[in-house]
């Protein structure tokens, strides 16, 4: 998967993984024969992530200690950089992202279109989300329009590119989930050009189970709440 250059422009996967052994296998199956150099930033995980990815023939970045997925998304976005991406996908290692989407997602940054394309479910789908977690999630939009002053349809969605301009520019000094909230603000700040994708989001009971339980999602909140209150 990264072995060999990609023809075209250079687009790497940003993959951050903790713990995902049991998943992150379709995922990265899926990015395959895409064109994509690809990256998992293994973020500390105690089980077999870390030799799946390479199995996988992703490019390999590891984490000695778990320190959240903003940290580790910054990490990947500077080794793609680094290595000459000019557009830079990030996808999630448990399945809920579908990689044929990522051509859509990537087309508005090169047409010049867009410095960042976000993913959002609620102008796409959303595959087995309980009701309770879409009420959260809406909440979880009204707070960041009413703050970050961006009209998004989805506040919270780890699918989306950035072109190399973009990546440059945004820091995610956040270390965990409140790092799509300081993702909004600094696109307002760096005065940054964005649109909203269209994708589809697939919620499974592993996944629910595992990181995207509504106790998750309340302690996104409050993890965006203390982000705009410590800086």
């Amino acid at each position: 998967m990264s072995s060999e250059p990609a023809a075209g422009p250079c687009v790497f996967a940003v993959v951050p993984a903790f713990d995902e052994a049991a998943r992150i296998g379709d995922p990265l199956r899926g990015l395959e024969g895409r064109g994509l150099q690809v990256v998992v930033v293994d973020d500390g995980s105690r089980d077999e992530t870390a030799r799946i990815a390479l199995q996988r023939g992703a490019w390999l970045l590891r984490n000695v200690v778990n320190c959240g997925q903003g940290a580790a998304l910054q990490t990947g976005i500077d080794f793609a950089l680094g290595r000459g991406a000019e557009v830079i996908v990030t996808f999630d290692a448990d399945g809920q992202h579908d990689p044929e989407q990522i051509s859509r997602l990537v087309e508005p940054l090169l047409r010049g279109e867009a410095d960042v394309a976000l993913g959002s479910r609620f102008l796409g789908s959303a595959v087995g989300m309980p009701r309770s977690r879409r009420l959260l999630l809406r909440a979880a939009v009204l707070f960041s329009r009413a703050l970050s002053r961006l009209p998004v349809t989805d506040a919270h969605n780890g699918f989306r590119a950035l072109s190399r301009r973009a990546a440059q520019r945004i820091r995610l000094q956040q270390p965990r989930m409140a790092h799509a909230s300081e993702l909004l603000d600094q696109i307002r700040l760096h005065r940054l050009r964005f649109v909203e994708v269209p994708v589809t989001i697939r919620y499974t009971p592993a996944g629910l189970a595992k990181g995207q339980s509504n106790l998750a999602a309340l302690r996104i909140l409050g993890e965006l709440l203390l982000g705009r209150l410590i800086p």
